[in-house]
Order: structure tokens, then C-alpha cells, then sequence
């Protein structure tokens, strides 16, 4: 029996995922009505870089984050059912995960944004640190694309 794998759930997922592209998005808020955006990266992550307004919570917590009683609840998130949501993370592919887990949980529009932030960064849009400074899309790029060391990469043999 073949084990799932990171790469199996997300292309499983991104087939009844609602994608947008970066454009997309920035028409969207642009618009009367933004979206929510929803960054469920690690919280170092969303300081180094993130888009302005969005609201950090990170997919280990997004099941209690979305309901009242927990320590974790995000109020803005629980009572966000029924408004659009964009789940932003640095390449489109945990989103995906984070988009179905709020899908099966009763939100009703749901986006993920495909590319990414990194997809974000390429179209030249603004991400800022936690100080509220806008980063230089390079410095953004170097942010978004450690490297891997040899432990990290697995056997060479192509077995995962």
C-alpha cells in the first residue's frame, strides 16, 4: 500500500480547491467588498513578510482558531462563515490543505491563492515585515527560498 504524502494531498485537494492568481486578488481588494486574507503561516514566517491587514493564523491551530472556547479562537475568523477568505502561504500549496479544512468546517467562500506570496512578490505587490516596512521583492525572494541542507533533501535513491 502507497502512503499519502504531502505532494498526493495537495494535488487531491487543489482539484476541488477555489484557486485565484495574484491579479486576481488584487482586483478583489480593490473592490467594496475585500476579501478576508487569511496567512496560516508559522508566525516567524508572516513576520518576515506579509501582505498588509491579512490575519495570521497558523494551519496547527486553524481548527480551534475558528471556533469559540478555545484559548486560540480568532472572533474575526469564527464569525467569518458567510464572507470571502483568501488563505495565503508562500507557495499555494498548504493553503490548498488550509482551504479545504475551512470548507469542511462551514465557511462557504473560500479561495486559496495560487502561486503563493511568492506568486504575490513575482507580480511586483507589497509585502511588509513586522514593523510595518515594506520589503524589497529580492530580499523577499532569499526569505521565501531557503536552502535545503542534505538531511532535509532525503535519499538520493528517489524513494520519499
Amino acid at each position: 500500500m502507497q502512503r499519502e504524502t504531502y505532494k498526493s494531498m495537495v494535488a487531491a485537494l487543489t482539484a476541488e480547491t477555489h484557486e485565484i492568481m495574484p491579479w486576481d486578488l488584487e482586483q478583489q481588494l480593490a473592490s467594496n467588498t475585500p476579501p478576508l486574507l487569511l496567512d496560516i503561516r508559522c508566525r516567524d514566517e508572516y513576520n518576515d513578510a506579509h501582505i498588509q491587514g491579512s490575519l495570521n493564523v497558523p494551519r496547527g491551530i486553524l481548527e480551534i482558531a475558528v471556533d469559540y472556547g478555545y484559548e486560540e479562537t480568532e472572533p474575526e475568523l469564527v464569525e467569518a462563515r458567510d464572507k470571502s477568505i483568501v488563505v495565503l502561504c508562500r507557495s499555494g500549496n498548504r493553503s490548498v490543505l488550509a482551504a479545504h479544512t475551512l470548507r469542511s468546517m462551514g465557511y462557504q467562500h473560500v479561495a486559496s491563492l495560487r502561486t503563493g506570496l511568492r506568486g504575490w512578490n513575482d507580480y511586483e505587490q507589497a509585502l511588509y515585515n513586522v514593523t510595518g516596512q515594506r520589503m524589497d521583492p529580492d530580499q523577499v525572494d532569499e526569505l521565501f527560498s531557503p536552502p535545503l541542507t542534505p538531511e532535509k533533501l532525503g535519499p538520493i535513491s528517489g524513494h520519499t
